[in-house]
């Protein structure tokens, strides 16, 4: 039955081996680049010395920053070719997998030849999602070795589409679409239209939670700080920002999205004083204060195992209802 199941479906891991091997070919040298450039300039250094802490003088890194992101920030869009690999092998790896033997007519022979469609099904999902475990495991651990420059540039490893490459949740990620194509096959009994709603369902769920879940995993965090203090917030930090903004003495939050510093005699209006009196001037009475809501980076591996064990289980739950569908299966 293994030694069935592997020729039934060797070719779609040998396309999706190749598929991934391209993609190296351009992660690789775009990641020795990104990385040789991020410690020659000493930016890595810089970084560094800052450290992890909430609030430091930010503007000794800032110059180096800046131009390091003029040149690799644009390459971070293809982490989107990343979030697809998932996806990609509950379409083409799971959704055939009962489809296509249910569309051809051959699940009948193969269930008259002493093999139970439990021990069928099973064998199937098994040989298929150790083939996807390895090829998410091998990906995920690339996607963290090439991202690792931009997110210690502030990108950060908990943003969306950051957090969703790296570390273990693609292996939940990749496991789910399998075993969701696999139902869909046993739902749609055809290939194309199992493919459909594989990708579909697996779009939904994936929004669903990563937009309506993920933020609320642990409650966020605040930070709060006078604008004319000599410290910053950390953007370097990799913690992952749900808002921030200026908020006066009210309480009121007066400048989203954005912050203030008045501190040295860099501030707008000549000086810290005059940088204070024209803000409370534009922005009503004193004292002004930095404030953002925050997830802090070192949460990275929670939320990690959070969100993992949400797909394994929804694994396990779709793996068993394909199960009794196939059993239905005339």
């Amino acid at each position: 039955m293994i030694w069935l199941t592997w020729r039934q479906h060797r070719k779609q891991a040998l396309w999706t081996g190749a598929a991934l091997l391209a993609l190296a070919a351009v992660l690789v040298p775009t990641g020795l680049a990104m990385r040789s450039t991020f410690q020659d300039s000493g930016l890595g250094a810089c970084l560094r010395a800052l450290g992890h802490a909430e609030l430091v003088d930010n503007g000794g890194c800032e110059a180096l920053s800046e131009r390091f992101g003029n040149k690799y920030d644009s390459t971070a869009f293809l982490a989107v070719l990343l979030v697809l690999l998932p996806v990609l092998a509950g379409v083409f790896l799971g959704a055939p997998l009962v489809a296509r033997e249910v569309e051809n007519g051959t699940h009948r022979l193969v269930w008259t030849q002493g093999i139970s469609r439990r021990r069928w099904i099973l064998t199937k999902f098994g040989l298929v999602g150790a083939v996807a475990l390895v090829l998410s495991v091998g990906y995920a651990l690339g996607a963290a070795w090439w991202l690792r420059p931009l997110a210690d540039n502030g990108l950060g490893r908990l943003r969306y589409l950051v957090f969703d490459v790296q570390g273990i949740a693609p292996v939940g990620y990749t496991l789910f679409a399998v075993a969701l194509g696999i139902l869909a096959g046993t739902i749609a009994r055809r290939v194309l239209p199992a493919m459909g709603i594989s990708l579909t369902a697996f779009i939904a769920v994936r929004a669903l939670v990563e937009l309506f879940a993920r933020p609320y995993f642990l409650p966020a965090k605040t930070l709060s700080y006078a604008i004319d203090s000599p410290l910053m917030a950390n953007r370097f930090a990799g913690s992952w920002i749900y808002q921030e903004g200026v908020r006066n003495g009210t309480g009121a939050l007066v400048v989203p999205d954005g912050r203030i510093g008045c501190g040295g005699d860099g501030g707008p209006g000549g000086g810290s004083a005059g940088c204070l009196a024209r803000v409370a001037q534009e922005y009503g009475p004193g004292p002004h204060t930095n404030w953002q809501e925050y997830q802090p980076a070192d949460r990275f591996w929670t939320f990690q195992a959070i969100e993992t064990g949400i797909f394994l289980a929804l694994t396990v739950l779709l793996v068993t209802v394909a199960v009794r569908r196939v059993r239905r299966i005339s």
